[in-house]
């Protein structure tokens, strides 16, 4: 005998609609608020009241004029500078609370600067090792790590030349090989592409997008150049020491 409808509907009343997953918010990684940061006794403001929020996995560009107070936030979230007043945290965690800053650059934090500061008597091999010695790793196995790095920059053809050899293109990547070789969590890149060519400069950006992406780095980057900024997802633009946009890039 068949089940009438109204039936059908009665049973299936009954039966819980599953909802969709609600995909919680990426964590923290860095927070800012009231963040100020003055020189020359107070009579510099490079930071003034400067609030953000940075979710891991994030790639922002800080852009601005010079002296907008781009580098001064980007010391900070290395460690490499301190705020005159106002909150930072790392994680949940306040910053100058931290008990081993200089162990909070070496294991959280990978660096690129606009000029390499590649070291110039050891190898390109030797240079991407030096962010793991102290890191408890073999001599093989930093090798091996320095190797595969290189390998995944395209610069496994180059691994025993000094630097002085390298392109200069050549010489960001090794930099941002040496960057990654202890697995940061955090890039901290400084006009990474200000002393490359055009050419040189798309090529690394390039790069830097692809690894950031795999990895699911957070990358902070600061830069003048809006080509360089529309690879990444957000612009926090600054101006006189203020965040004064807080934007998708396009």
């Amino acid at each position: 005998m068949g089940v009438r409808r109204g039936c059908v509907e009665n049973l299936t009343s009954h039966i819980p609609v599953p909802t969709p997953p609600i995909s919680s918010p990426a964590p923290a990684v860095f927070e800012a608020s009231a963040l100020a940061k003055e020189f020359d006794d107070g009579r510099v403001a490079a930071l003034q009241g400067v609030d953000f929020t940075i979710a891991a996995g994030e790639f922002v560009a800080l852009v601005g004029p010079s002296g907008s107070g781009k580098t001064t936030l980007l010391n900070m979230l290395g460690l490499l500078d301190s705020p005159t007043s106002g909150s930072l945290t790392y994680r949940g965690d306040q910053m100058l609370s931290l008990p081993d800053p200089a162990n909070y650059r070496a294991r959280e934090v990978g660096f690129i600067f606009q000029s390499f500061h590649l070291l110039g008597t050891f190898s390109v091999i030797e240079n991407v090792q030096i962010p793991m010695f102290g890191q408890g790793m073999s001599a093989k196995s930093r090798v091996a790590r320095a190797a595969e790095l290189l390998e995944a920059v395209g610069l496994s053809h180059r691994l025993n030349h000094l630097p002085v050899k390298l392109s200069g293109g050549e010489r960001q990547r090794a930099a941002i090989a040496r960057s990654l070789a202890n697995r940061p969590g955090v890039l901290l890149a400084d006009e990474p592409t200000g002393n490359l060519d055009s050419k040189n400069a798309a090529q690394v950006m390039e790069l830097l997008s692809q690894l950031q992406r795999e990895h699911r780095t957070t990358l902070v980057l600061v830069t003048h150049d809006r080509e360089v900024a529309a690879h990444a997802s957000r612009l926090l633009t600054m101006r006189d020491g203020r965040i004064i946009s807080d934007s998708a890039a396009s």
